[in-house]
């Protein structure tokens, strides 16, 4: 992949920025399965047909705008593809933004999601869209849009800054004003197709009226490419190559290599989430590496109109769910044509509470803020002489170690009542390196059957590993302002390197969760210097520096615990409380 090095101007300022050379498009005629691989044309990732500007029925009763050129603020043409019902009435549209590419669905029989039945996707949508299929019957037009640099739009990527945003900003003006829109503008869409949303909802574009951004990553370092500090680029290289277009692309791969601390380029691809004041309607996945990001964005936007849903099942199988997509109509039809149709009545927060494998203690249980108000926390404390935890703090010293490479150490306890666990862990240890000067951290919390066999959470029918945390030790200096005390946020702008028998206290975030523990089952906090996982499906990776061994510090002046939320039942008939 080539590269070049230009100085770019960012939100905070001017910085040098690596770009590189995206894919270059190629149409179906063109596709070599031996090189492309038969992935590619199953997902349709990387194709683009040429410029072909028409008009023509898409399907009974829906046409097409196809390769619509809209020039933006400083001369740049992107190109879109519209999709609106055959009728005078002007509509609303809800628009698609992502670099996944308007129309990958020309080479393909038909889309192939995992989790989603064959045939529930029809071939307009773009990659994780809203469907035209679905959308232009229920009276909303869709923009398909190849933002700055992907397929043949001008220009360069923005991977998730705030050009994008910006670029964002300047559509939904040019698109609000044509003569079939009646002036609102929504978007949705999960995953990238969600990123964007938070990204130019903060831009405050007059005419874009609510998002829907089910399942999206707020913070690119903390959460994907650096998560807890431990760099995934390896893994992440992969969705740089996937990008198609006649330009370069804004590369945060090979800006990890060369500043891997936070610093103002990092800083322009998190949201202004506190200038997002219109209705958002979000979700998010337990089980998925988007959760954080979905929770971030909902507690730090100023709306007075927010709503969340936080599910078990993986996003692609929940955002095609016929009952989340009439909800989802419920809430654009009320801010998109003005219909009084309630949905201010909904739960402002839904959550499902996790049991075991594909059950639920409860769905969708309505709550009124998160974290939860009535949340008490709790430290269980680590006792590495007997590997167990408990609410009381252990008195003597002890310490236990493991391979820093092939070994796990699990510390559990068992409840001996109900227990609720919903909102945000954090797990404080007293760690040292023996051999090395650092150490990359992997955390699970599991739980266990009355048995000590472990129950996972099912996902896609496979077992999710746990809920997790990961830190690097040597980037352990907390950030104290994004910091609260139920979820410590490191800073990652400088590096702390261990001595020899140098013990140091470090405090892991553990994303939010929400299970149910009944009597007698056990909650296990596993730590390695690997992710642990079997069967999992996604192939996630990481770039970890470890040797020698880990050592984890317990009891006396080691105080190494697990905060937990554990949530009371909201009435307690014997104390007549109401919570």
């Amino acid at each position: 992949m080539e590269h070049e090095v230009r100085k770019t101007q960012l939100r905070d300022g001017e910085m040098e920025v690596i770009f590189s050379k995206c894919r270059e498009p190629f149409s179906l005629e063109e596709m070599d399965v031996s090189k492309d691989g038969a992935g590619m044309l199953a997902m349709g990732m990387g194709l683009c047909p040429p410029l072909n500007q028409r008009v023509y029925e898409a399907a009974p009763g829906i046409i097409c705008e196809q390769d619509v050129p809209v020039q933006i603020r400083d001369g740049i043409t992107i190109y879109c593809d519209i999709y609106r019902p055959v009728s005078e009435m002007k509509i609303p549209v809800i628009i698609s933004w992502s670099f996944y590419g308007k129309r990958p669905a020309e080479a393909m029989s038909e889309w192939q999601i995992m989790g989603v039945t064959p045939g529930t996707v029809s071939k307009m949508a773009k990659f994780e869209s809203p469907d035209p299929a679905y959308w232009c019957h229920k009276g909303y037009a869709i923009a398909n849009v190849d933002p700055r640099g992907v397929g043949y739009s001008e220009g360069d990527v923005s991977f998730f800054g705030s050009q994008d945003g910006l670029d964002g900003y300047d559509f939904i003006e040019w698109i609000a004003q044509q003569h079939w829109c009646n002036g609102n503008v929504g978007m949705g869409g999960n995953s990238a197709v969600a990123m964007t949303q938070w990204r130019i909802a903060a831009m405050c574009p007059p005419h874009l009226k609510c998002i829907a951004p089910w399942e999206g990553t707020s913070d690119i370092y903390r959460e994907s490419l650096f998560e807890g500090g431990i760099p995934a680029l390896t893994f992440n290289e992969f969705i740089i190559g996937t990008i198609t277009g006649k330009g370069n692309v804004d590369n945060p791969i090979e800006m990890g290599r060369k500043s891997p601390l936070m610093n103002i380029y990092w800083e322009d691809k998190i949201p202004e989430f506190k200038n997002i004041r219109i209705p958002v309607y979000a979700a998010a996945c337990w089980n998925h590496f988007h959760l954080r990001g979905a929770f971030e964005g909902f507690r730090k936007i100023k709306s007075s109109k927010k709503w969340i849903r936080a599910h078990r099942e993986f996003e692609w199988p929940d955002a095609y769910d016929l009952h989340n997509l009439a909800e989802l109509n419920q809430f654009f039809d009320r801010y998109l044509k003005d219909i009084q149709n309630c949905w201010e009545s909904t739960p402002r927060v839904r959550i499902e509470v996790e049991d075991a494998l594909d059950c639920n203690y409860q769905d969708n249980r309505p709550e009124k803020e998160f974290p939860l108000k009535r949340t008490e926390y709790k430290k269980l404390y680590l006792d590495a002489k007997s590997n167990t935890m408990s609410f009381n703090p252990a008195e003597k010293e002890a310490s236990c170690s493991y391979d820093a490479k092939e070994g796990v150490v699990n510390f559990d306890v068992k409840f001996d009542e109900d227990t609720e666990i919903t909102g945000y862990m954090k797990l404080r240890l007293w760690v040292e390196a023996e051999g090395h000067d650092d150490m990359d951290l992997f955390v699970n919390v599991q739980k266990l059957s009355t048995q000590k066999e472990w129950i996972p959470v099912s996902v896609l029918g496979e077992p999710h590993p746990g809920t997790w945390g990961k830190m690097r030790v040597s980037h352990r200096a907390l950030d104290e302002e994004r910091s609260k005390h139920f979820q410590p946020v490191q800073s990652h702008r400088k590096e702390e390197r261990l001595k020899e028998g140098e013990i140091v206290p470090i405090e892991i975030e553990i994303v939010p969760s929400s299970r149910f523990w009944h009597k007698g089952q056990s909650l296990r906090v596993q730590i390695a210097g690997r992710y642990i996982r079997e069967g999992w499906f996604e192939p996630l990776s990481w770039d970890v520096d470890n040797k020698g061994k880990h050592v984890i510090h317990t009891g006396g002046q080691y105080d190494s615990y697990l905060q937990v939320p554990v949530i009371p039942p909201r009435f307690q008939d014997g104390d007549c409380v109401y919570r």
